[in-house]
């Protein structure tokens, strides 16, 4: 069965779906500050479906919903960060001040992811 995405906004939470169950997901939040931007704190393939390219299907799908947004990504998931390292042509690097404001909104409320 392919996996689908569900980019569960309010919850902070884009879904890996296979069969109705998750299976996956990039947790993350909306920068406030302007300009806005999606930041991803951590992604997870749940136990059991690892070694499919869940994960990287999830980043890219990430990044795709960001420029489709017109906005730009933080990867301080490492996992993203790393992804992003190795497909630059597909992850923009945000600009040094969103990651900054990224990294203090982040620090401000831990719990938004």
């Amino acid at each position: 069965m392919a996996i689908e995405f569900e980019d569960e906004r309010g919850a902070g939470r884009l879904l890996a779906v296979e069969d109705g169950v998750a299976v996956g997901f990039i947790a993350y939040f909306v920068l406030d500050a302007e300009p806005h931007a999606l930041v991803a704190v951590h992604t997870i393939v749940e136990p059991g479906h690892e070694g499919r390219g869940i994960a990287g299907s999830l980043v890219k799908t990430f990044y795709g919903i960001a420029a489709g947004e017109g906005v730009p990504v933080v990867p301080l998931c490492p996992y993203a960060a790393s992804w992003a390292a190795k497909h630059p042509d597909r992850a923009p690097e945000a600009p040094a001040g969103v990651v900054a404001a990224a990294k203090a909104q982040l620090a401000a409320g831990p719990d938004l992811w």
